[in-house]
């Protein structure tokens, strides 16, 4: 017996641990596990493409507001052309005779001529032609004074703000401001500076920021300045950088006067006479102490000075670079204050900035070598720049005769081609009548579109009724007497003399009026009734 009972539980043990073994072996869990703990599976891929499929065809069937619309164009990417710079040689003879220059001319022509918005950056070199040394050339004015006050440096320091602290340079300093302002009084503007004035008459010079002082531009009524220059709008024409020898300012009291060269002779500056008047006011009369009196000087800035003008000559330039030039022109200068460098390179980055600008240097000398002005220039015109004046052959601002087309000479060879030889005819002018009496007022014929509608000679008696008269006030029966007895009186003048009637028919014919409140043109051919209901009312 026991032997049966251990086998049999032996038997079991087995067959527990046998099912304890398979199901650790098994990776599935048993077959009514899931049944109770079942989720919805998600829809096949083929289902979600039809209902896709479904939902673009149902939004190809609404129309949108978009639909009605016609397809956006597509803007062509044009690239810009790379900008070149080109030469023009007006030097005579030029240095290369067998090159034709036709293209360069007709460029540096039409930009004279057809830009809108041009603005010039002078130097020296645009008054070496009225007799006006510049400054840096062999034959300038630093070796001048060199010479002259025998210099071991350049006469360069004589423009330097350290002029004041010796006498032998401010001695100095003055006799060579002397020496120009007699330079100056003797000179006349050249034919660039007519031609900058014509510019400015037709109202395409947008500035003229010009380095000189010798004040021959500003001697042209277009080419007006205004000194000091205000830091708010509207601005002159032309912005000196560098003042000019037409003022003198004093060191105190800022008072400016015309420029008097006789005073400034010898190491000692010349005193200020409205300072000279106040400080006698303070002094003798208020018993107050001395404020000094200051020194007169040129209004000119010089080397390593503070311009008194500087915030308001940034404000122009920034003004002038937002309304964006269209042409750029830099002449009779070397560029070497840093001041002018920045406005030129500015200047002609915005100029070259548009499709037609054009930025043009002029001068004897090339432009300066560097990166800041590698890609700075479309037209380099070596030459006089009267010269250039002379080509482009612009009337004078001050010739308001005669009236004509200008064009290039490509344009006239174009129109001699197309319409023959050019002929001046002169018309002669036809005899005038004389006139005795040229002070009388001629008489107008009769117009034959208007007829004169001819007036009764007498109109008749105004009548009033004894029902009338009574329903009437005194005061309205005495204006109705009144009144007829004025007709009476009327239509017996008009029936001794007919002039008046005659007049009022002339008047009548030509719309002058009649009188009677009648407007122009207009006729009256009703007569004149009496309601005493309106004269009641």
């Amino acid at each position: 017996m026991t032997t049966n009972m251990e086998s049999d539980s032996d038997s079991s043990l087995t067959e527990i641990s046998s099912g304890l073994s398979s199901a650790r072996s098994s990776v599935s869990p048993p077959p009514n596990f899931l049944s109770a703990f079942s989720y919805p599976s998600p829809q096949s891929s083929q289902d979600h493409s039809a209902c896709a499929s479904s939902s673009e065809q149902g939004s190809k069937k609404r129309p949108r507001d978009s639909d009605d619309l016609p397809p956006a164009k597509k803007r062509k990417s044009v690239e810009a052309k790379p900008r070149t710079t080109v030469r023009l040689d007006l030097r005579s003879p030029p240095s290369h005779p067998e090159i034709d220059q036709t293209p360069q001319l007709e460029l540096l022509l039409k930009s004279l001529r057809k830009r809108r918005k041009i603005v010039v950056i002078a130097g020296a070199g645009i008054s070496t032609s009225a007799g006006i040394p510049d400054f840096r050339s062999s034959n300038g004015l630093f070796n001048i004074l060199r010479s002259d006050n025998k210099l071991k440096a350049s006469g360069k320091h004589l423009f330097d703000a350290s002029v004041y602290q010796t006498d032998d340079s401010t001695s100095s300093f003055h006799d060579m401001v002397r020496t120009l302002s007699d330079l100056v009084s003797t000179a006349k503007p050249t034919p660039f500076h007519q031609m900058l004035a014509t510019l400015a008459s037709e109202g395409r010079l947008m500035r003229l920021y010009t380095q000189n002082v010798d004040g021959l531009d500003t001697s042209l009524s277009p080419l007006e300045t205004s000194v000091p220059l205000s830091t708010k709008g509207p601005w002159p024409r032309t912005i000196q950088l560098h003042g000019s020898l037409e003022r003198m300012v004093c060191s105190k009291c800022n008072n400016m006067k015309g420029f008097d060269a006789t005073l400034f002779n010898g190491p000692v500056p010349p005193p200020c006479t409205v300072c000279i008047a106040n400080d006698e006011i303070r002094t003798e009369y208020a018993g107050k102490r001395s404020h000094g009196i200051g020194r007169l000087r040129p209004r000119m800035v010089l080397y390593n000075e503070h311009n008194p003008d500087d915030e308001a000559i940034g404000t122009v330039v920034s003004a002038d670079l937002r309304a964006r030039p269209d042409a750029v022109i830099v002449v009779g200068t070397s560029m070497e204050i840093p001041g002018v460098k920045r406005i030129v390179r500015e200047m002609c980055g915005v100029v070259r900035g548009r499709k037609d600008g054009v930025a043009i240097w002029i001068n004897r000398s090339p432009p300066p070598i560097g990166k800041e002005f590698e890609e700075c220039w479309d037209l380099v015109v070596v030459g006089d720049c009267d010269r250039v004046a002379e080509r482009a052959n612009m009337r004078r601002w001050d010739d308001e005769g005669n009236e004509y087309k200008e064009c290039t000479e490509s344009e006239a060879e174009r129109a001699k081609r197309k319409e023959g030889e050019l002929k001046v005819v002169i018309k002669k002018k036809s005899p005038t009548p004389k006139n005795n009496n040229p002070s009388a007022m001629m008489t107008p014929t009769e117009s034959p579109n208007l007829k004169a509608t001819k007036l009764p000679n007498s109109f008749p008696p105004l009548k009033i009724s004894d029902g009338q008269k009574k329903s009437l006030p005194n005061t309205t029966l005495k204006n109705a007497i009144k009144t007829k007895k004025t007709a009476s009186n009327t239509t017996s003048k008009s029936q001794k003399k007919g002039a008046t009637s005659k007049g009022l028919k002339a008047s009548r014919q030509f719309g002058y009026g009649d009188g009677h409140g009648h407007q122009r043109g207009i006729r009256c051919q009703e007569k004149p009734t009496f309601h005493p209901d309106e004269e009641q009312a």
